[in-house]
């Protein structure tokens, strides 16, 4: 009878830790939608095709090489996500990976052309959400939360589920901002 209040006080305080990480990390944000003009960022970036769970690994090399080999800091981490990975097998997803230049170095553009994929993400009308940023463990919990209520979004304003969507990492301001292409 002992060791069963004991297990059951165990699992208790599991829960109650669990619930408690997952508020932390965002779990009862509540996701707001708005359409906004957006984009104009300056993107170094690598094209990568798999698992979309490979994308910190890339965003990591291309801020460690901006900072070391280039002296320059970078603040926000993007990545692009072509496919659905619901019907698309993950070997096969696409996507752009990488760091926002920060207007301060726009100047070097040149000399990094050389090393560096580089573009200009296109301004335009966008679905945008937003999402608290504390941790990686912020982004899990962002794909759970932001993503269901998206495509909830889309079919109410009749949208195209078609279009990219772009996250960015924004350190600075502790945020993670979701950013669907609207398509006609």
């Amino acid at each position: 009878m002992k060791a069963m209040k004991v297990i059951l006080i165990a699992a208790l305080i599991l829960i109650a830790l669990g619930v408690i990480v997952y508020a932390y990390y965002g779990g009862f944000y509540k996701v707001k939608f708005q359409v906004a003009e957006q984009g104009g960022e300056t993107l170094i970036y690598e094209e990568m095709v798999g698992d979309y769970q490979q994308s910190p690994v890339v965003m990591d090399r291309i801020y460690r090489s901006l900072l070391n080999n280039e002296k320059i800091e970078t603040f926000k981490g993007f990545g692009i996500y072509y496919d659905n990975p619901q019907k698309v097998e993950k070997s096969k997803l696409r996507s752009e990976v990488g760091c926002i230049l920060e207007d301060r170095d726009i100047s070097k553009i040149n000399d990094l052309k050389q090393k560096y994929k580089i573009k200009t993400y296109p301004k335009g009308q966008y679905i945008i959400a937003e999402f608290p940023y504390k941790g990686k463990l912020s982004v899990v919990v962002g794909v759970m939360k932001v993503y269901p209520e998206m495509n909830k979004f889309i079919k109410e304003k009749g949208y195209s589920e078609q279009g990219a969507v772009m996250e960015i990492y924004d350190t600075p301001s502790k945020k993670i901002v979701y950013r669907k292409e609207i398509v006609k």
